[in-house]
């Protein structure tokens, strides 16, 4: 289907489930200031002003296809602790539904705390488990996600490689979406690079388009950048593969169709969750039948929206609807 209006196309949004199947965090901010520098080691106090817990990972996924009106279902496992109980009474607070989350004594849930003087990151200290799932584990994740799949338009997978991605779960869920009919979208990581077989959108960034492919990619031309993509499609037998090239842009491959949507300037703070807010509209986008180009151009303007702010925060919708309006995405 082929939208002409902005509010057309949000309206469609509107009425889609996503299933989102990943690696869900929390974001963790201390804000503060510098005025002086520390006498036990030459490292620079923060003062802290300001402390804020966020959604993050795969539930920034899941915070932004709400921003965009859609509802999210994610799959995905937490710790038995402290950060797993916040994470829980998080999403009950934002109307998400957690019927499809599973909580685990046999991992920590996985932290980044971000320590910020002004809009400078000084420190990141991450607290994770990258381990793989236990047969346990597997089994309750795949069980979740095959009882609500149904019931869902479209499916997100978003790696974050801390381990509740894998092969199986994979293979499993796109064999069971393709059997419903369902289109699945794609953002990974290095471990399951791969594994990610038939699906219907694959969207790697571009160093993760080199590593994947142990090949050499220049953004500055198109032809590189033309043949790595056909040849991870070929390897993945993906209908579509879509490449995030940062100040280049944003490059789509659908069947034989290619596209280069340039970057828009922008006042760039933060470009943490960029890639979740492009695989969110991807998948709403192409869950209502855009066109590869057309959903790829919004993407990549709401993925530049992002970055204007400081930390991972999820797209507003109204900003997004105004500049595809002064942007005539659709036309």
């Amino acid at each position: 289907m082929d939208f002409s209006k902005v509010q057309a196309l949000f309206d469609a949004f509107s009425k889609l489930r996503v299933l989102v199947i990943g690696d869900v965090m929390v974001d963790a901010y201390v804000f503060g200031k510098v005025s002086r520098i520390s006498p036990e080691a030459p490292v620079p106090i923060v003062l802290t002003e300001k402390k804020e817990k966020r959604l993050g990972g795969a539930a920034n996924v899941a915070l932004n296809i709400q921003a965009l009106g859609a509802t999210p279902v994610p799959c995905a496992i937490v710790g038995n602790d402290l950060d797993g109980e916040f994470f829980l009474k998080r999403l009950e607070e934002k109307g998400i539904p957690n019927s499809g989350i599973i909580t685990s004594s046999e991992r920590d849930t996985t932290v980044k705390e971000r320590i910020l003087a002004g809009a400078h990151q000084m420190l990141r200290v991450d607290t994770e488990t990258d381990k793989e799932l236990s047969t346990t584990e597997q089994a309750q994740l795949l069980a979740n996600i095959k009882r609500l799949l149904p019931s869902c338009d479209v499916v997100v997978f978003e790696d974050y490689d801390k381990g509740v991605i894998n092969a199986t779960i994979i293979e499993e869920t796109v064999k069971e979406a393709s059997r419903l009919n369902i289109p699945t979208v794609v953002d990974p990581k290095k471990r399951n690079f791969m594994d990610y077989k038939g699906v219907t959108l694959f969207k790697p960034n571009l160093k993760e388009l080199r590593e994947g492919l142990n090949i050499q990619v220049d953004p500055k031309n198109m032809d590189s950048v033309r043949g790595g993509v056909t040849l991870l499609q070929s390897k993945l037998n993906a209908k579509m593969v879509m490449v995030t090239l940062s100040e280049y842009g944003v490059f789509i491959k659908d069947n034989g169709e290619t596209h280069l949507i340039p970057a828009h300037i922008r006042h760039i703070s933060d470009v943490s969750g960029a890639g979740d807010t492009v695989i969110s509209v991807m998948a709403c986008a192409l869950a209502v039948g855009m066109t590869a180009q057309k959903a790829a151009a919004l993407a990549n303007l709401a993925g530049g929206l992002v970055c204007e702010h400081v930390g991972v925060v999820p797209i507003n919708k109204a900003d997004l609807m105004e500049e595809a309006e002064d942007n005539k995405i659709l036309n």
